[in-house]
């Protein structure tokens, strides 16, 4: 399903991403976590071409991805027909309201009906508990309510992988429940997913496999009963002794 392979990214003299190798299989669920500033953000929008890498090679939902390519043409046509991303400001359209921001790219990316976008757009409100704010602007919602929006609207599109940037950090303790609600409806439907997050409780109860990024490099790799309970790597110590206290 994902295939990434001695993928390197700098920004300049600084490097961001060095070597970084991996392979994710259909249903799995990875909370990717470790220290700021060690590259977890970066990799999530190399993998969906939202930022070019330098060496390497991304194979991701079939799609592949190449240094510099920047996702061009039919290429990211196609990934962004697999693969969605949702991010930790919502980023939804202030002037549209909650069903327009659902069924905009199926109707634009893949020319889906309108009578037709707008049917699935209202199964996924209803799959997120948001069925009656159909009319809804996003200003009206709560910051829960706009995440789950943001998930029904990556979910609209049918993707095969859905990437998540720190989904929950904007959201006080109530509105991040709701949404770790629908993150584990998703992983129990068996969806593919990639989940940056500080979130003990996802890395621990909901991911099959949690990875502990540092210095732009995977530092550990694992199911949680051995990268949470059990870490490896000095690194994954420190930050998991720092989220206990």
């Amino acid at each position: 399903m994902i295939s990434v392979r001695t993928l390197c990214k700098a920004h300049g003299a600084r490097a961001v991403l060095t070597n970084v190798s991996a392979e994710v299989t259909k249903g799995e669920t990875i909370a990717i976590v470790g220290p700021s500033g060690g590259g977890k953000s970066t990799l999530l929008r190399c993998l969906n071409a939202l930022d070019t890498f330098d060496t390497g090679e991304v194979v991701i939902a079939g799609v592949t991805l190449r240094p510099r390519s920047g996702g061009a043409g039919e290429t990211l046509r196609a990934l962004r027909t697999r693969v969605g991303m949702v991010f930790q400001q919502f980023h939804l359209f202030p002037h549209l309201t909650v069903q327009a921001n659902i069924t905009l790219a199926p109707r634009v990316v893949r020319n889906v009906a309108p009578a037709v976008a707008a049917r699935r757009a209202h199964e996924l409100l209803d799959r997120v508990g948001l069925a009656d704010r159909w009319d809804a602007y996003p200003h009206e919602l709560s910051g829960g309510q706009q995440q789950r929006v943001a998930i029904a609207r990556a979910l609209a599109q049918d993707p095969e992988v859905l990437l998540f940037d720190e989904p929950t950090s904007a959201l006080d303790p109530e509105m991040r429940g709701e949404v770790m609600a629908v993150i584990r409806d998703l992983a129990a439907g068996g969806m593919t997913m990639l989940v940056v997050t500080h979130e003990m409780h996802l890395a621990t109860e909901i991911a099959t496999r949690v990875w502990v990024i540092d210095r732009g490099g995977i530092a550990e790799d694992g199911p949680p009963a051995q990268v949470v309970e059990a870490p490896k790597s000095q690194v994954a110590k420190d930050y998991f002794g720092r989220l206990r206290k």
